[in-house]
């Protein structure tokens, strides 16, 4: 009986780890499509001032 809950603390804690390891990938996916869109916002932002200069001179 003693190794059934073992197994059972085992199989708990086995599964938080994959958790966390799952949880540490979305947060660093996060963080990179942060960076994408802060990009393509600094990009379309330079674009638009572009264009507004060219369209006054």
């Amino acid at each position: 009986m003693t190794w059934i809950l073992l197994a059972v603390v085992g199989l708990a804690t086995a599964g938080l780890l994959v958790l966390g390891v799952l949880a540490l990938r979305v947060w660093a996916g996060v963080r990179g499509l942060a960076k994408e869109v802060e990009a393509a916002t600094a990009a379309l932002s330079a674009a638009g001032e572009e264009l507004s200069a060219a369209s006054r001179g």
